[in-house]
């Protein structure tokens, strides 16, 4: 394999993120291919614009052309979630192999149908947690696998963004059903679901509530990626501004607390992540992403506590492809380290990680959890 090609929908928000990725790659990796950014699609304007000024070969409004495009080795989904599945499930069948954003379906069966026909036609998928690509975090699923924490009690996960306390935000697509499925539940619980299985293992049951604070918002007179313009009519808020839930993980006896909102104003963007262990814990905060609080009982009575450690050394995860020590990445970097996981997964024939079995395992997680604020009772995650 001299090249692999790759075909974009969807050029906002992830589809910046995703390009960037793509053209920093061979600056910092060497995944010993050539990436060649193909063709970037979108329905939106912009689109040919965005394309020439970003380096891609090409650029169309139709989805289908880049599916049935033979130049095209791997489709790259960063579009809404209400397309995923269709996008996706046609991609596998053209044999192409195929990236996708998180929650990787509006609903559990076409979660369910991704897995099947990617499986059936054979092709490399992956999910877009991206913040398995972080190196703090790397490095606390490293120091778990090896017992530096011992068993854990404890996982608290609380992912706070800020944006929507203003009630004349408009009703922007990620607070409408239909093209998102969930409200923050599903935009920013996927991640922290995915980082509960990453760092400590399976969801069993679930006990969750929700809320919509503001239920009526003008709808966009203009809308442009995160970006949105309020008109004068109002539309219906139909997805949670904030969800919150209790877990029990599969096999062992850790507690979950997960929490995710909109509403955490003056926080930007902080996943927060803390665990407590039998002979440690560990703290991450996405607001100081290159760190990590470390703690550590076997140290002596005097030097006990938590210690900041600065992840930025050759021997942490993916920073010895990076600048020198102390010289730390940001947000965008994680979207380069796993386009390095995802592009040697394809040259090598290998299963790439997290692939869309783990994207519909998150989604059982979510989906239960979404029955559970309905039937206001513990609810059961799939064993499969």
């Amino acid at each position: 394999m001299k090249a692999i090609r790759v075909g974009l929908i969807g050029h906002k928000f992830m589809g910046r993120a995703h390009t960037h990725a793509y053209t920093d790659l061979p600056l910092f990796f060497d995944p010993g291919v050539e990436v060649v950014k193909q063709v970037l699609c979108s329905n939106e304007p912009g689109v040919e614009a965005a394309a020439r000024r970003w380096g891609w070969e090409n650029w169309t409004l139709d989805w289908k052309k880049v599916v049935a495009d033979p130049e095209v080795d791997l489709v790259d989904i960063a579009a809404p979630s209400a397309i995923h599945a269709e996008v996706a499930i046609a991609a596998a069948r053209a044999g192409k192999h195929v990236f996708c954003e998180k929650p990787l379906a509006l609903n559990l069966a076409d979660a369910e149908k991704m897995v099947e026909e990617a499986k059936k036609a054979g092709v490399v998928t992956m999910i877009g947690f991206n913040y398995r690509r972080v190196p703090a975090l790397a490095l606390a699923r490293q120091l778990i696998q090896e017992g530096e924490i011992g068993d854990i009690f404890h996982f608290r996960g609380c992912y706070q963004q800020g944006w929507l306390v203003d009630p004349g935000f408009p009703l922007a697509w990620r607070l409408r059903k239909a093209a998102a499925g969930y409200g923050s539940h599903g935009d920013l619980g996927a991640h922290v679901v995915d980082l509960a299985r990453f760092l400590v293992g399976e969801l069993q049951e679930v006990c969750c509530f929700q809320e919509t604070f503001i239920r009526q918002r003008p709808k966009p007179e203009f809308e442009d990626g995160l970006v949105a313009k309020a008109g004068k009519e109002m539309g219906e808020v139909d997805v949670d501004d904030a969800s919150a839930f209790l877990a029990r993980f599969r096999g062992r006896k850790t507690m979950g607390y997960f929490e995710v909102t909109r509403y955490g104003n003056g926080h930007r963007n902080q996943n927060r992540i803390e665990i407590n262990g039998s002979k440690g814990s560990l703290i991450f905060d996405m607001e100081k992403m290159n760190e990590l609080e470390v703690y550590l009982g076997s140290d002596p009575a005097n030097l006990q506590g938590f210690r900041r450690v600065q992840v930025g050394e050759g021997v942490h995860p993916y920073m010895a492809n990076w600048f020198p020590a102390g010289h730390i990445i940001g947000y965008g970097d994680t979207f380069v380290n796993q386009a390095f996981d995802l592009i040697t997964a394809i040259k090598e024939g290998k299963a790439a990680s997290p692939d869309f079995l783990d994207g519909l395992k998150c989604q059982q997680v979510l989906e239960a959890a979404d029955r559970s604020a309905h039937s206001r009772q513990w609810e059961t995650v799939p064993a499969k």
